[in-house]
């Protein structure tokens, strides 16, 4: 692996299938692109791979001429509804998807507000998605019931600190939540596996829907909002792989999707230098 890989974000390419993100990553310097073949809400946008056998098999062949890599596929959200057990689980798809594309890692969001719940079955997820050579990174965010990364930290250690799990950070949730440098210092380097960088406006004075429009709908470039992007990068591995994910409405209505990764990448880069 490179110093610095770089990995196009399913939100910043949700305008393209599988294969038109992987030949944007080629065209535009990016290492590994991140799919979300799996919805982050019941009838929400997503990339359509599970079950159509011929659009995995178009993935594999762009894989294969681009050189660019599967890095994490989105998204196992765990509520009180959470099964994982039995090989009829409804997550065997995505997961087989994962092995066949040598996918390294899956996010995972943490709903279950019943602590003891949430960490058993965030277990059960890192022993379903070891034989498959896959971490399970979760993600903080501060309206879920996992809002920042000290709750992310007792999570792994109730579930008996897996060889796979990880926890994900999102700049923007780092710049939302009562997060700090030093919490981020605090993560033992194993569990780091990828960190998310985009900016917006810092601060914990955000409503839950609020956060969520700037999430999904109005991320900024890397220098164009408040949140400490240079302090957070320098508390980072130097190794640590990147995913740019900057998903912005406005700005993308009048960007082709290869000018907008382009443009996203582009400022990151010039973001991490800074920061060093």
């Amino acid at each position: 692996m490179s110093p610095r890989d770089y990995s196009l974000a399913y939100l910043t390419s949700r305008r393209c299938d599988p294969v038109q993100a992987l030949q944007v990553a080629a065209a535009t310097g990016y290492q590994s692109v991140g799919l979300r073949l799996w919805p982050n809400a019941p009838g929400a946008p997503q990339q359509h791979l599970l079950g159509h056998p011929e659009v995995l098999r178009e993935t594999l062949a762009a894989q294969h001429d681009t050189g660019v890599q599967v890095f994490d596929l989105e998204i196992v959200r765990l509520d009180e509804h959470f099964e994982i057990q039995g090989g009829a689980s409804q997550w065997q798809a995505l997961f087989e998807a994962a092995a066949a594309l040598k996918a390294k890692a899956i996010l995972v969001a943490g709903d279950d507000t019943e602590p003891q719940r949430l960490s058993q079955h965030y277990g059960q997820l890192c022993a379903a998605l070891k034989p498959y050579g896959l971490s399970a990174n979760l993600e903080f965010m501060p309206w879920t019931a996992v809002p920042d990364a000290r709750a992310a930290l007792r999570v792994v250690a109730q579930a008996g600190s897996p060889e796979n799990a990880g926890i994900l950070i999102d700049a923007l949730h780092f710049g939302r939540s009562n997060t700090t440098l030093d919490d981020i210092r605090a993560i033992p380097r194993q569990l780091l596996h990828y960190a998310q960088l985009c900016d917006a406006q810092a601060g914990q004075h955000f409503s839950t829907e609020q956060m969520i429009h700037t999430a999904r709908c109005e991320r900024c470039l890397p220098g164009q909002g408040s949140i400490d992007l240079k302090g957070l990068v320098a508390a980072l591995p130097a190794d640590l792989p990147l995913s740019v994910e900057i998903v912005n409405f406005e700005l993308e209505a009048t960007t082709p999707p290869l000018e907008w990764a382009a443009t996203c990448l582009k400022a990151t880069q010039a973001l991490v230098t800074t920061a060093l």
